[in-house]
């Protein structure tokens, strides 16, 4: 098991230990009225579509400046717990505790059902099928299931049974990486997207919250509620390459045995370097590079937990929400807690990988 070099004497790390600048971070005008459950960037335009336990997902435009304008919503039944878009910027899907998935199309500006489950939906992508004829919804639930969705039929495609309920699912190129309870990790190669191509159980011991996969597709991204990340690839004959390290932990002061632990709730991977973040309970966020098991850079306390990140399609801009995660439970959520979401200008060398890889992630 490898830990994250952070000790060496190079310029790299002197500079990963300075921590980061947040004091140029804008705040996102209009946020939801409740807690921010998922963020996600459009693919081709300059928006950011944000899911709320408000029951709405709302979509802003962003400028290059920061600057941010409403543009649309989805209303749902109930706390909506993921939101996602179409590869091709048009559409945006939320789905929740009503157990249904909705789709708002950009284009006509019309709201449909998309999905449903017998249990609430965790989460929410699009996917390359191959063969399909037209964009794949797929969906997972804490029903123990995970569903594909044609957005031209109204009964599910195929299903997947999982071994427990869904928590997280992430998917890239023909990767599709499904993360339950129990600690049990499913891959899906999307060209046979009717069975499972592998299944694990995590690396890490503890509940998993978040999977994330490589920019590349050839691995993900394992984040858990110990405070630890996993860097994990498909095919065995890359086995060598894994690893996990401690991360969003603290030492009290005047301590030497005791830390702090906080889960880790998002891992984000830039679109263009491959490097990436993770972000936690403890209201910080980090960015590494996996090739080199660097951190790059830590940022300081935001004031709150760190519920969802995410970045823009070109890596120039960090998003990250400032809201309750539910990891102490229902009696710590008092409304003096702070509920925003965050743009954080990325700066050329804050995510640029210190190492050159062989492939990019």
């Amino acid at each position: 098991m490898s830990a994250f070099s952070l000790s060496n004497t190079s310029s790299a790390a002197a500079q990963s230990n300075t921590p980061g600048d947040i004091s140029k971070d804008v705040v996102l005008t209009n946020p939801p009225e409740d807690g921010i459950s998922d963020v996600a960037f459009s693919p081709t335009h300059d928006f950011l579509a944000l899911a709320s336990w408000d029951k709405q997902v709302r979509i802003y435009e962003i400028s290059a400046t920061g600057e941010s304008k409403p543009q649309a919503k989805i209303d749902h039944e109930g706390p909506v717990l993921t939101c996602c878009w179409s590869k091709d910027g048009t559409k945006v899907v939320g789905a929740g505790a009503d157990k249904a998935a909705r789709m708002l199309d950009l284009q006509t500006n019309a709201t449909t059902q998309v999905a449903e489950h017998a249990q609430p939906i965790r989460c929410a992508r699009f996917v390359e099928v191959s063969g399909a004829a037209g964009p794949i919804l797929v969906t997972g639930s804490w029903d123990k299931t995970v569903k594909y969705w044609d957005l031209r039929q109204q009964q599910a495609i195929a299903n997947l049974d999982c071994q427990d309920r869904v928590y997280t699912l992430d998917s890239k190129n023909k990767l599709l990486v499904i993360g339950t309870a129990d600690r049990y990790i499913n891959i899906v190669n999307l060209d046979q997207p009717g069975k499972f191509y592998k299944t694990l159980q995590s690396p890490l011991k503890w509940q998993t919250r978040v999977v994330s996969c490589f920019t590349d597709a050839t691995g993900f991204a394992v984040g858990s509620i110990e405070g630890r990340c996993a860097i994990q690839y498909v095919e065995e004959k890359d086995a060598g390459a894994n690893f996990s390290f401690k991360c969003h932990r603290q030492t009290p002061p005047n301590t030497r045995d005791i830390a702090n632990v906080y889960s880790v709730n998002a891992i984000s991977f830039h679109p263009e370097h491959g490097t990436f973040s993770t972000a936690g309970s403890d209201g910080t966020f980090h960015f590494w590079d996996g090739n080199a098991k660097h951190r790059l850079k830590g940022y300081p306390e935001v004031g709150g937990t760190i519920s969802a990140t995410a970045f823009n399609r070109t890596g120039s801009i960090f998003a990250y929400a400032v809201s309750y995660d539910w990891s102490k439970g229902y009696a710590m959520n008092t409304p003096q807690l702070p509920n925003k979401l965050m743009l954080h200008p990325v700066q050329p060398d804050e995510c640029k990988p210190r190492s050159k890889p062989a492939g990019k992630r």
